[in-house]
């Protein structure tokens, strides 16, 4: 009975604290994510407040948490929406895979952590977070942009990636080598081609299976059927969270609608547990040593980020300043580098603190590189310009190349979308 009171105790201090530190977020217009992982530090072994008697409870809910956060994630795309970005798309994933996630491989090397930790590492560095970018484009108001449908699309090209990177990484963690490596990822390829196909072809049935006019009888029908999925998924090592991500492309139209509106406030709940989980894993004594590193691979790849969204917008056909506002959203990380960082943690503990510290930086960095780094490039051009002695109609050249005058540039800066 002790035991049962201690647990209920920390379960409604930790979820009560979660809620106020959600309001603290929202009213400094933040994400909550650099907030929660702040908390998890704190009650965690090394921290202020340890947790002891919830410690497994939390750990359950984590895994929960993971779980509908790739499933709200896979309700957001229709199995059409997903094949149009692949043939569209490709090039622009692949330069963001090469930019992003070289830099955290090369890192993990330089530090001596082994092939492992630097594929898991590469993972962190290379996978945006779709939420707060998603939420920054909507505070700025910026979602009818020209360069808004390239940013989502390079959103979209990271999260199917996930399908074959997650049971890739799953495999190489669990110590199978390489033969063992190679099954996983032929396993997943033929999985989400298969998941494509039967919801190309036969989703409507797959989601009418799924409907019913009832909220409960839905909530229960999706959400026993993701659960079930993951658990088959990370039994046959193609990780949980693909399963779960494969069955939110699976349903489609109104069941997808309704199973996200009756989701969503489950997952923000869980989504925050796993989050605070995360920090709970990872002492706080061990973030002060990698906190160099850290900085220096945020500063990295915030400029990867946006030489990545330069070069998949102007493959689209927009201008300089689209350009700069595509890679400026494109720099928050958060919950997938904290998800791939939680799968890493348990075998290549080294892991957790600077994927902490990491996002720490650029969950808080990346709305502001969204809303300044178009607004600054054009400022240091117009500068320039002045500096050289040159009018507000730029020279003949510019003129001729179609870049941006200083008169267009400052207009940019106020508030002008291109």
């Amino acid at each position: 009975m002790h035991n049962t009171t201690a647990l209920l105790i920390e379960l409604g201090s930790l979820i009560l604290a979660l809620g106020l530190i959600g309001r603290l977020a929202e009213r400094v217009g933040l994400s909550p994510i650099p907030l929660y992982l702040l908390a998890g530090l704190a009650f965690g072994q090394g921290g202020l407040l340890p947790l002891d008697a919830s410690e497994d409870f939390v750990a359950v809910g984590a895994e929960i948490g993971v779980i509908l956060l790739l499933l709200l994630l896979g309700l957001e795309y229709s199995a059409s929406e997903l094949v149009t970005s692949l043939k569209t798309q490709y090039p622009s994933g692949a330069v963001d895979f090469v930019l992003n996630a070289t830099p955290g491989a090369a890192a993990a090397l330089l530090l001596g952590w082994g092939p492992v930790a630097a594929v898991a590492l590469a993972g962190v560095t290379w996978i945006s977070s779709s939420g707060v970018v998603a939420k920054v484009l909507t505070d700025l108001g910026r979602l009818g942009n020209r360069e808004t449908p390239v940013v989502l699309g390079v959103l979209v090209m990271e999260d199917l990636s996930m399908a074959v990177y997650l049971p890739l990484l799953t495999a190489l963690l669990a110590g199978v080598g390489l033969a063992g490596g190679s099954v996983a990822l032929v396993v997943a390829l033929g999985t989400v081609g298969l998941v494509l196909y039967v919801a190309l072809r036969h989703g409507r049935l797959i989601s009418r299976a799924v409907s019913s006019d009832n909220p409960e009888m839905l909530l229960l029908v999706v959400l026993g059927l993701t659960v079930l999925v993951a658990g088959v998924a990370q039994q046959l090592q193609v990780s949980a969270a693909v399963g779960a991500f494969l069955v939110g492309i699976a349903l489609s139209g109104e069941v997808a609608e309704g199973a996200r509106k009756l989701l969503t406030p489950l997952r923000d709940l869980f989504a925050a547990v796993f989050f605070v989980f995360f920090g709970l894993s990872t002492d706080p004594a061990a973030i002060p040593p990698v906190l160099l590193p850290a900085l220096l691979l945020a500063v990295v790849t915030t400029f990867t980020k946006i030489a990545t969204g330069w070069y998949a917008a102007r493959r689209a056909g927009i201008g300089p300043r689209g350009r700069l506002r595509a890679g400026g959203a494109l720099v928050a990380r958060g919950e997938f580098s904290i998800v791939i960082a939680g799968l890493a943690v348990a075998t290549e503990p080294r892991i957790g603190p600077i994927a902490t510290a990491y996002v720490l930086i650029l969950v808080i960095l990346g709305p502001l590189t969204a809303r300044w780094t178009e607004p600054l490039v054009s400022r240091m051009r117009r500068a320039n310009r002045w500096g050289r002695g040159e009018g507000d109609e730029g020279t003949p050249v510019e003129r001729a190349s179609g870049l941006p005058s200083p008169a267009e540039t400052a207009a940019a800066a106020t508030g002008a979308k291109g």
